[in-house]
């Protein structure tokens, strides 16, 4: 969280060379990479780590599943205002739709289960969204600061998974972390 506030507060004044470079991209094929933030594609994602959380008897993580990108929206409506920083005539820092697709995909990487080939696809997938943001509606840096508050928002999450798993002693709480 304090280096979302930081490059937040770096950023708040325009687009940075590396901003520009994405920028170059506008108007091209990169942007129907906006898929992968798209609202219909992220709560797809939220039903699948909701079906898997059941299936592996993760009861805990259920309601983190759907509370969790609510309080990513609600913090990135917050934020926003905040730091100021325009991109044409909307709040730009930091990119809601970014900063969601990130919780939901922590979210099914905590119902799936830590593993290399979870996080590795989850990062490529992520990195598809931030590039079809960072070329269209957002500097690429709105969306690093998404990246940033959402996997503080998702650390949160698995903080309080294990919380929960340690405080009982029974083996409902199947949690890989």
């Amino acid at each position: 969280m304090p280096l979302m506030v930081l490059l937040g507060m770096g950023v708040r004044s325009g687009a940075t060379p590396v901003d520009g470079w994405f920028q170059q991209g506008g108007g091209s094929p990169l942007g129907w990479l906006l898929m992968f933030t798209d609202a219909g594609t992220v709560k797809a994602l939220m039903i699948v780590a909701m079906i898997v959380a059941v299936a592996r008897r993760l009861w805990a993580l259920v309601p983190l599943i759907v509370a969790v990108p609510l309080l990513a929206v609600l913090a990135t409506q917050t934020l926003k205002p905040w730091f100021g920083r325009m991109k044409g005539d909307a709040l730009a820092y930091p990119s809601g739709h970014t900063t969601v697709m990130i919780v939901v995909l922590g979210m099914l990487v905590l119902a799936v289960g830590v593993r290399t080939w979870v996080l590795l696809a989850a990062a490529a997938f992520a990195g598809l969204g931030i590039v079809g943001q960072a070329v269209t509606y957002h500097y690429f840096t709105d969306a690093v600061g998404s990246v940033l508050l959402g996997t503080s928002l998702v650390c949160v999450a698995a903080l309080i998974l294990r919380r929960v798993h340690r405080g009982t002693r029974g083996s409902w709480l199947r949690l890989r972390l």
